[in-house]
């Protein structure tokens, strides 16, 4: 048996004695599960667009805000003059359909009504900061949690 400087058993010899614990491989991680990002959210407006042809839309889609879509409409001369048009100029950059209505646009919400407009600033806010739009909830009389989606739901319905 082969002793090194220090007196002490080198690695190799424990292993070939047998004196020491000998560590097995790690086990194999599991595969990686692949998640997948939502990018999109449906949602129903609480009244509906009306173009100029008088048809109501009421189905529509936002997706994610990205930085550029936070930034580019703090260059706009409307919201630099009025910031109050920020949210306008930002939906209009966010909403991917409405209804039928070809290309949506910031001319579009801002002809939306006061309510649809309240809307879908509050969905902005849930599925951007927020980043889903389902919420735990406990019932009131039996204590059992659920989640119930926040999103795309008409206002007043739960």
């Amino acid at each position: 048996m082969r002793r090194s400087g220090a007196g002490a058993p080198a690695a190799e010899s424990l292993a070939e004695v047998g004196a020491g614990p000998v560590q097995a491989p790690a086990p194999a991680a599991a595969p990686a599960v692949r998640q997948t990002l939502r990018t999109e959210f449906p949602f129903q407006l609480p009244r509906g667009y009306v173009d100029e042809s008088g048809t109501v839309h009421q189905d529509g889609v936002m997706r994610l805000a990205t930085a550029r879509d936070e930034l580019v409409p703090l260059r706009d001369v409307r919201v630099q003059e009025n910031p109050a048009y920020l949210s306008v100029v930002l939906l209009g950059r966010v909403i991917t359909r409405l209804g039928s209505v070809p290309m949506v646009h910031d001319g579009i919400v801002e002809n939306m009504f006061a309510s649809d407009l309240a809307f879908l600033q509050d969905f902005y806010r849930q599925i951007n900061a927020e980043g889903h739009t389902r919420a735990a909830v406990q019932c009131p009389h039996c204590a059992e949690p659920f989640e119930v989606e926040l999103g795309g739901s008409r206002l007043g319905e739960s």
